[in-house]
């Protein structure tokens, strides 16, 4: 479910932030560490994985929702959700009893009821592939019916206007969009539009914008088709990169982060190919990442209503997002620029004399900042995020 007042996905209860693997290690896989993969990637923030299969069939679908079932199953055991994808199946004609929609019926209700299941996944980038968003309403209206607990979710290209894109939010729960801006050359998987990667910012605005008040989740660079070889140069975004992007999505609207690509084996070293997912991109850049997002101190504000109070920037190309939650006020800043300034923030309310820079230390603890006459000074780079938590109570 979906709590109207944030957007956040809603499980047991809890309104939850998905950080997603598209796809997730091995169900029986081996980390490095020796452990479960699925129990090394929950253990490190993740929280779900997205499942399912492009090739549902109505001959072979008992086999594949006992499949699918043992992957839930899977997941669930090391505490994961799963975001399980309907491949082509929710497109319905206009014509009832088709073979789409008795697929969809069978699926739907051998596994609705698992408790490891946190929301579907409908067609993949319909508005690119041309299909029409008729028969996608169509099968939002009856999966609604048969199941109103999981959200539907749909996740769109990069390219296309809001226009092209808005009538699929009649087809939906949730939208979003894949945005791979990291490659040689730069830009490619968006058309050279902004080859930078604050793409994801403006790729992330569009699709709140095209969602007409429905959440939007981001789906982010592990790998894609456009960085493997032989074809390409292997290229994957740097921890930097890949915190600025998460951060930028989160700014611009996105209520949840998908991480794609990490059991793409063409560009992978040879041990994680043995171990069919990228466990170097892990370490190296993911799992730093993933820990921050998921940690105490910014979690809550990942699924916390937006603060009623503006702060604001002197400088034209920093993103801000301010969230209220457990007695908090949060700044999120991003720099979308490459320029390297001292940056001075407006707009605070009374009362606050200081607070913390979280996930960047000083002293071994997180860097603290004095606020004056309701303002602050701090230094940004290119493609720097800042996260600033002040104690206040409205």
């Amino acid at each position: 479910m979906i709590d109207r007042g944030t957007g956040a996905l809603v499980i047991a209860g809890a309104k939850v932030f998905p950080i997603v693997l598209s796809n997730g290690p091995p169900p029986a896989g081996t980390a490095p560490s020796g452990r479960n993969g699925l129990a090394e990637v929950a253990a490190g923030g993740v929280n779900m994985i997205r499942s399912g299969s492009g090739n549902w069939s109505l001959e072979l679908a008992d086999g594949q929702i006992t499949e699918e079932r043992s992957v839930l199953n899977a997941a669930g055991g090391h505490g994961l959700h799963c975001w399980t994808w309907l491949g082509r199946v929710p497109n319905l004609p206009a014509q009832a009893g088709s073979a789409n929609e008795q697929l969809l019926v069978k699926i739907v209700k051998g596994l609705k009821g698992h408790p490891a299941l946190a929301a579907w996944k409908g067609v993949d980038e319909p508005a690119l592939g041309s299909v029409p968003a008729a028969g996608l309403v169509r099968a939002y209206q009856r999966l609604r019916a048969l199941d109103p607990d999981h959200p539907l979710v749909i996740i769109e290209a990069p390219l296309g206007t809001v226009a092209a894109l808005a009538p699929y939010s009649a087809a939906l729960d949730i939208t979003g969009a894949d945005i791979y801006p990291v490659s040689y050359p730069p830009g490619i998987h968006t058309g050279g539009a902004n080859p930078d990667i604050s793409i994801v910012g403006d790729v992330t605005r569009k699709m709140v914008q095209a969602a007409r008040g429905k959440p939007v989740w981001t789906t982010l660079q592990i790998a894609w088709s456009g960085v493997l070889p032989p074809a390409h140069v292997p290229r994957f975004p740097t921890l930097l990169e890949e915190r600025f992007m998460a951060y930028q999505a989160i700014v611009a609207g996105s209520r949840g982060l998908a991480f794609f690509g990490g059991h793409l084996t063409q560009l992978m070293r040879p041990a994680d190919v043995q171990s069919g997912w990228n466990w170097t991109f892990w370490e190296r850049v993911l799992k730093p990442l993933v820990t921050e997002l998921s940690s105490t101190a910014i979690a809550p504000a990942l699924v916390a209503p937006a603060a009623k109070v503006t702060i604001t920037a002197n400088a034209g190309d920093i993103d801000v997002v301010t969230r209220q939650a457990d007695g908090f006020l949060y700044l999120i800043a991003v720099r979308r620029g490459s320029s390297t300034s001292q940056i001075t923030f407006s707009g605070l309310p009374a009362g606050i004399g200081g607070g913390e820079v979280l996930f960047e230390y000083a002293q071994g603890r997180f860097r603290e900042i004095t606020v004056t006459s309701s303002a602050f000074h701090d230094w940004f780079g290119p493609h720097d995020s800042h996260v600033y938590r002040f104690p206040h109570k409205p």
